[in-house]
């Protein structure tokens, strides 16, 4: 629980922090609330080129554990059945 009250005190002072920029910037409170919520409009394309590189290497990182634990478990079966 207490890593729950931790994320979201985190987010809340972060989010305030983005808000309070944005507000020193010029933007109104609502274009800065807009900002903080919506962060993928007001990235470049480097950023966003960045982003889907990591989700990528994500992807194939779990691709890969399922597919070694799959093949583990073929082995596994495969040694049980030969007497």
């Amino acid at each position: 629980m207490k890593i729950v009250w931790t994320s979201a005190l985190l987010l809340g002072c972060l989010m305030g922090f983005s808000i309070g920029v944005d507000m020193v910037q010029g933007f109104s409170f609502s274009m800065a609330l807009q900002n903080a919520y919506s962060p993928f409009r007001v990235m470049e394309f480097a950023e966003l080129f960045v982003l889907f590189v990591l989700f990528l290497l994500l992807f194939c990182f779990v691709a890969e554990v399922f597919y070694r634990s799959f093949k583990v478990k073929k082995q596994n079966s495969d040694k049980n059945k030969t007497p």
